[in-house]
């Protein structure tokens, strides 16, 4: 099946929730403690948020969650899950999620969706900043609580805080009215400061728990001077030694 046949449609009845919260499971791999239960769904979809599904034939390949929220008085959404199946990545459908949310938010009178992503994971940085058109102003310590289930020898008590960057995504901006329409972005001015990740982060966790600690501490330091410093972070550039996040002056 090709991702054009793939259907982009809401979620909206119990049954359409529990494979929401079914997928959940096999994507994420989290305990049952921190699965979103099917309730949350259908409050969320009654409180003025919505879910919307990518469907191959009468399959669930992926969805992604958006919850009303409030920013400085004005309504906006928390784009607060997305999920593809394993079989169904690298195809395409992420992206047709999010621009089919932003149709969504658009149609209900709302410009603005932000959510979280880890600062060191290079895939999520490119699609975010560069297939999104998403910007960064702020890095959040630690959202979730720290994960020690990095590390086999659990005698180590290794480690990682759950650090995450927040992608802000102006619906309207010029760069991802441009992004939408399938058109080429360059962003103006030139970059103030870079920031680094490792290449390859799972594999870094995986090898060497105590190391990516220090990284993750490193990238935690050099992006809260950052912003200390007024600079916006909006574009990424993919490397496969040395990938990184490019910083500007907020009116460049």
């Amino acid at each position: 099946m090709t991702t054009d046949e793939i259907r982009i449609r809401e979620c909206a009845s119990v049954e359409d929730l529990s494979r929401c919260v079914a997928l959940q499971r096999e994507v994420f791999a989290l305990p049952e403690i921190e699965i979103s239960p099917v309730r949350h769904f259908i409050v969320t979809r009654h409180a003025g948020g919505f879910t919307l599904g990518a469907f191959a034939g009468e399959k669930l390949a992926g969805f992604v969650l958006s919850v009303a929220a409030f920013s400085g008085g004005e309504k906006i959404f928390y784009s607060h899950m997305t999920a593809v199946l394993k079989d169904f990545q690298s195809s395409g459908i992420g992206a047709r999620l999010k621009w089919a949310q932003r149709e969504t938010a658009l149609a209900k009178g709302v410009n603005f969706i932000k959510w979280t992503f880890q600062p060191v994971q290079a895939r999520n940085a490119f699609f975010n900043l560069e297939k999104l058109g998403a910007v960064v102003r702020r890095y959040e310590p630690n959202f979730y609580g720290t994960d020690y289930s990095t590390s086999e020898d659990q005698t180590k008590r290794v480690g990682l805080d759950s650090d995450r960057l927040f992608a802000e995504w102006n619906l309207e901006s010029d760069k991802v009215k441009c992004l939408a329409n399938g058109e080429e972005f360059t962003d103006a001015g030139e970059a103030v400061r870079e920031i680094k990740i490792p290449a390859d982060w799972n594999a870094l966790v995986e090898s060497d728990a105590e190391r990516a600690v220090g990284e993750q501490e490193r990238v935690k330091r050099e992006f809260q001077a950052a912003f200390a410093d007024k600079l916006i972070c909006r574009s990424f550039q993919r490397s496969a030694t040395s990938p990184k996040y490019l910083l500007f002056q907020e009116n460049d």
